[in-house]
């Protein structure tokens, strides 16, 4: 009977909880409020900010999410734990993207990274390809993945480089020097601009009891 009762007695309190976190979650309006949330259940429970991308993320939850509204909220419950995800913004983002291939000023001199840049400018202009070329010869990581940028929003690369890829029309290839890093670059851009959604969800992870 005393084990009955004490369940009894358990199940509005843990009711009484998951109202009251449900009432916190959808007070929440703004990033800043979000971001104190979040830093404020970092320890006990997991729950953190998170930007996704419509041309970034192509997961199922993904997909689900940006179908939800503006301070809308889906729940994933699960054996082990329930999952929240609250909508806290949801915005069109104008995006960029280009290609390139970098020289590092540090270990050529100019003379012959420029020697270097109008051969693989000419060779590309004979139909070579620019991502074969950027892994050949660019002297970062982005060799890897052919010199490809993928979709960057304003504010993401180095103002010099935003404004020169804002500057030329789509296919053009150029050059470009920031002297502040020693940075050297050939710089092809590879699509038009275009607004991409974005949004920012909020996520805090419980324990199911």
């Amino acid at each position: 009977m005393k084990q009955l009762l004490a369940l009894l007695f358990f199940i509005p309190v843990l009711s009484f909880s998951q109202d009251s976190l449900e009432q916190e979650l959808d007070s929440i309006s703004t990033t800043e409020e979000a971001l104190t949330f979040a830093k404020t259940h970092k320890k006990t429970n997991k729950s953190k900010l998170y930007t996704f991308n419509k041309e970034k993320h192509k997961t199922r939850l993904a997909n689900d999410l940006f179908k939800l509204s503006k301070g809308a909220k889906k729940v994933v419950k699960g054996e082990e734990k329930t999952t929240y995800y609250k909508i806290i913004d949801k915005e069109s983002v104008l995006h960029y993207r280009a290609s390139y291939i970098y020289f590092d000023g540090n270990k050529m001199t100019l003379e012959d990274i420029n020697k270097k840049r109008r051969k693989i400018i000419s060779q590309y202009k004979q139909g070579y390809k620019f991502d074969a070329l950027a892994k050949l010869h660019s002297m970062d990581l982005s060799a890897n993945r052919g010199g490809d940028l993928g979709w960057f929003p304003e504010g993401k690369m180095h103002p010099e480089f935003e404004e020169a890829v804002k500057n030329h029309s789509t296919d053009a290839i150029f050059t470009l020097d920031i002297e502040e890093g020693k940075e050297h670059y050939i710089v092809l851009k590879t699509h038009d601009e275009k607004p991409i959604e974005e949004i920012t969800v909020l996520k805090y992870t419980e324990a199911t009891d």
